[in-house]
């Protein structure tokens, strides 16, 4: 599929030279190529919104003491009183979230901070099938059945207002945290956390639904007088909620990331050690010591890819009780146990999504009504609930259309929704509101349910929607390039401080530069099943051949064996082989001059 290569606004000219010069700690420093490295820097921080040296010393150096006070958020003091009240008065308190790895992450951080000195506390995950998305009726009667007075809601309730109500006519009240948009009416809730309540006077809007347990652990810590260290352990669920969650790595995000990754690689709890045992990067010395050695560091990404679809599969297949079970294991045989049934669930996953993922790209190859529609809406009854979601990202890689994946859920179809750049696919759905039972989200994604005799209007309503709204380059997939560079302009010192705006995610990703006029040196071959190896150069500046490793462009092989320029755009890495290492290029696109 072609993409479009945007390339972004380069910074101020003035910021971006007066940052360069401010970064220069080295005087002495007067090679071109480390000269020009830190004007690339400067540019990168600038576009970024860090346009001084003490906001770039505050990126490069993330510090737990730049935290906000817990107490900025709106109701934070009214949620500590009830919590006192109820562990003074012996009442029984349910931490209660949803099936997914940001809901069952913040589940399990506050559970376990709350049960080092408290006793009367459970925990719930409603199930993803009978009680579908958020706050259920049934889990608030298995709450009054077994004599809980406060529930704590983590990652969903924003909109539970009948829910809230329910629970109140049962005697038991509700904090709830969340991150999710709020509707034009709150819950009657005890306390409602959530930075994007309109009249939220908290300075980080963009938290993850376990970023604000741990801001109710972080201000019960502050009122019981406790240091800020004992939190410390908690921050690796904070990093995994943020990575799976796709919240932006700015600000709060990025310290909480930054610092939850440390807790990961030094010592990863022994849920996440179990589930990390099925992937390529840790090993076990089984000896005394229990000596635990990674291949390399972890990253957010690894989060995303190794351990995210893990805790999410015991949800989709199973229960997510099991997910929260195996984050708050003690013990590290006890969690292996879990861990081994929750990799059984994900190649169960694997499986589901597979199947259904290539019965919907059929439907879109061979039925008329999918030919030049701007969106992408399918419907199979017996798909699996658990992986809708995943299908329609699938589709979206496929087709780059609005998407929605429907199944036959109890009486009603569900459906779970993903979109393209810049297309808000929740206003899209919001708009055909009245043929919906109930829908939820945000512009990127969303969730949404019918009657199923309504399914036709809706898909016929929601085109046109799309259709009007959708702009043409929107159907095209973008590769947004941060800056132009000469391949003489990449050096070591370069991607050193590159390797420092890491942990990498939304508003931070990953540099991608592009290089203009381009040749092989003759070096190109296609490996594996579509990839491609090749050496870069110009011929018109003095260099070494840069190595570049193009996964899934093998079709440009012949184009650039041709011998004639053509365009690069890539992120710099690391190639390790044979014990030494060496800069490489990871091609993102390659475009052939026509």
């Amino acid at each position: 599929m072609d993409k479009r290569w945007v390339i972004k606004k380069r910074g101020e000219k003035s910021l971006v030279e007066q940052l360069a010069k401010d970064l220069k700690v080295d005087e002495t420093c007067s090679r071109p190529e480390d000269i020009k490295a830190y004007e690339i820097i400067a540019n990168l921080l600038v576009q970024r919104g860090i346009t001084n040296y003490d906001d770039a010393k505050k990126f490069f150096r993330p510090n737990l003491k730049d935290l906000h006070d817990p107490f900025l958020l709106n109701d934070m003091e009214e949620a500590i009183e009830r919590i006192i009240i109820a562990i003074k008065g012996g009442e029984k308190i349910l931490v209660y979230g949803d099936y997914d790895v940001d809901g069952t992450s913040a589940v399990a951080l506050v559970y376990s901070y709350l049960e080092l000195f408290y006793s009367e506390v459970d925990f719930y995950i409603p199930d993803r099938y009978s009680e579908g998305y958020g706050i259920s009726y049934q889990g608030i009667d298995w709450a009054y059945e077994n004599g809980f007075k406060l529930i704590i809601a983590l990652d969903c309730g924003i909109k539970a207002i009948n829910q809230v109500n329910y629970a109140q006519e049962k005697g038991i009240d509700f904090i709830i945290g969340d991150h999710h948009l709020p509707g034009e009416e709150l819950p009657k809730a005890c306390a409602i956390l959530n930075p994007k309540r309109e009249d939220s006077t908290y300075p980080y809007k963009e938290l993850s639904g376990c970023g604000i347990g741990f801001k109710l652990i972080h201000a019960l810590n502050i009122r019981k007088g406790l240091p800020f260290e004992k939190l410390i352990p908690y921050l690796d669920l904070v990093a995994i909620s943020i990575a799976a969650d796709i919240v932006p790595i700015t600000g709060e995000n990025r310290v909480l990331a930054f610092y939850g990754l440390r807790v990961i690689n030094k010592q990863p709890r022994p849920g996440l050690e179990a589930i990390l045992k099925y992937s390529k990067v840790l090993h076990v010395e089984e000896t005394d010591t229990h000596k635990l050695y990674f291949n390399r560091q972890l990253t957010i990404s690894d989060l995303v890819f190794l351990v995210g679809p893990r805790i999410n599969a015991a949800g989709r297949i199973e229960s997510g009780k099991n997910s929260v079970e195996l984050l708050i294991c003690k013990k590290l045989e006890d969690a292996e146990k879990i861990a081994e049934q929750i990799n059984v669930n994900n190649e169960q996953r694997r499986k589901l999504d597979n199947e259904a993922t290539e019965q919907a790209l059929n439907m879109v190859a061979t039925l008329q009504e999918y030919k030049n529609s701007k969106s992408t809406v399918v419907f199979q009854e017996d798909w699996n609930k658990g992986v809708i979601g995943i299908v329609a990202s699938r589709l979206i890689e496929k087709c780059y259309k609005p998407t929605i994946v429907f199944t036959k859920s109890n009486d009603l179809i569900t459906g779970s929704a993903r979109s393209v750049k810049d297309f808000d696919i929740y206003a899209a759905i919001e708009s055909c509101s009245h043929l919906l039972e109930h829908f939820g989200g945000h512009k990127f994604a969303a969730g949404l349910s019918m009657k199923e005799e309504n399914l036709n209007e809706f898909k016929s309503l929601f085109e046109k929607m799309v259709e009007e709204n959708i702009r043409d380059e929107q159907s095209i997939p973008e590769i947004e390039i941060d800056e132009t560079v000469s391949l003489s302009d990449i050096s070591p010192k370069l991607f050193r401080i590159l390797k420092q705006f890491a942990p990498f995610g939304p508003e931070n990703h990953i540099p991608i530069f592009q290089s203009q006029g381009v040749v092989d040196t003759g070096n190109a071959r296609p490996v594996g099943t579509n990839h491609l190896k090749m050496s870069a150069i110009h011929l018109d500046v003095r260099h070494l051949p840069f190595p570049c490793i193009g996964f899934g462009l093998s079709d440009y092989y012949r184009d650039i064996c041709k011998g004639e320029p053509f365009d690069i755009c890539f992120q710099i890495d690391e190639n390790e082989w044979n014990g030494r290492t060496s800069l490489q290029l990871n091609l993102k696109d390659i475009k052939i001059y026509k």
